[in-house]
């Protein structure tokens, strides 16, 4: 048989988690292949997935049915739909859970996206999901936003595990970190156990760099007269994205070597890990693996989409490089503020995470719209 490529990876301190999760894969034990025999130890969902799953997919309707039956508004159709998958998806991947010892086998579903900017509203929904769900090894997923984080603090705080998405920046990864130990901090002093809490902190590749592309491509569109100045942009495209996160990474270390952090491990914390997301390539003029090969390392996890979890079985050249090209990293960084670059990257996250709430409420609105077809198709005359 072929080598799987992806089963290579763990001995990096690396975790494959599938970012993809339907009723189609649970039901026919395509999840549990998955888990059991092709190195995969998460799941990460969000709307988009949710909506491509449900829309459009008779297995579900059975079960539309009988919440139209019992007279269920929409809202809760839709969670009687996804918690269902979400329960059993936790109890396909339990085994990884516990043999991992609660580092994996974790299963990431996100509170509504269109409750991104407040606090209370997603701390409460939070409980509930956690709650109503009733499985140890589900991870929350809050928006990394400015209202988001004290969101993370207080459902750490609570004792749930948590998925911190839709970070772009080096300091949104930061800022993230700091709410994790917050909400610890704040657990220890309530005198409660905190080694049965998870984090991960969800950083995005690819929209970076399609974001950062778009711009080069568009100065190299009005003409550059000067060659130097067009090799200065073509050596910073499709490799921003890259830098950063091996830059968040630096960051990440900077942390957990901290005094407070080695309190909190002292008590039994463990370490919120970087997860790359956002890691299906979107050009196709570059490697269709790029996002995972080159940020293989250490106390980091790589949620990955169907085709590219394929494709990297198939042909993942495996190394450990997180850590290596490092000042190359900061540098490329830097570049951005070339006056012939010119870039702002400040400017491009903010414009990624508004960007990446709306591709998120968008996505959500639709599935609602079409559960609200099938419910008309599906109601007793």
């Amino acid at each position: 048989m072929a080598t799987n490529h992806l089963l290579e990876i763990k001995q990096y301190g690396q975790s494959i988690w599938i970012d993809n999760l339907t009723r189609d894969i649970i039901q026919s034990g395509e999840l549990k292949d998955l888990v059991e025999n092709q190195g995969i130890s998460g799941i990460t969902s969000n709307p988009t997935i949710f909506e491509k799953a449900i829309a459009g997919n008779v297995i579900y309707d059975a079960d539309i049915e009988a919440g139209v039956r019992t007279g269920l508004p929409i809202q809760k159709i839709y969670e009687s739909l996804v918690f269902a998958d979400i329960r059993n998806a936790c109890d396909i991947l339990r085994p990884v859970y516990e043999a991992s010892n609660r580092l994996d086998g974790y299963v990431s579903m996100e509170v509504p996206p269109t409750i991104a900017h407040d606090t209370e509203a997603t701390i409460a929904e939070a409980r509930r999901y956690f709650q109503e769900i009733g499985r140890e090894n589900l991870m929350i997923k809050i928006p990394g936003t400015e209202p988001g984080l004290p969101a993370v603090e207080q459902v750490i705080a609570e004792g749930m595990n948590v998925n911190i998405t839709l970070l772009f920046s080096v300091e949104s990864y930061i800022n993230t970190a700091w709410a994790y130990i917050r909400g610890l901090e704040k657990r220890v002093a309530e005198g409660k156990d905190i080694s049965r809490i998870a984090s991960v902190a969800s950083f995005f590749l690819s929209r970076i760099d399609s974001n950062v592309d778009t711009k080069i491509d568009a100065k190299l569109k009005k003409g550059v007269d000067d060659i130097a100045v067009e090799a200065k942009l073509l050596a910073v495209k499709g490799k921003i994205a890259i830098a950063n996160a091996k830059v968040a990474y630096q960051e990440y270390k900077k942390i957990i070597e901290s005094d407070r952090w080695q309190a909190l491990v002292a008590k039994g914390a463990t370490v919120q890990r970087l997860l790359w997301a956002s890691t299906s390539t979107k050009d196709p003029n570059y490697r269709d693996v790029m996002y995972i090969e080159e940020l293989i390392g250490r106390d980091t996890v790589n949620t990955v989409p169907p085709a590219t979890i394929k494709a990297c079985a198939d042909h993942c050249n495996v190394g450990d490089r997180l850590e290596t090209d490092v000042d190359k990293a900061y540098t490329l960084i830097e570049n951005l503020k070339d006056p012939d670059i010119n870039i702002d990257l400040d400017a491009v996250m903010d414009e990624l995470l508004v960007e990446g709430i709306d591709k998120f409420i968008q996505p959500f609105q639709s599935l609602m719209n079409s559960l609200e077809e099938k419910i008309k198709v599906l109601s007793p005359v």
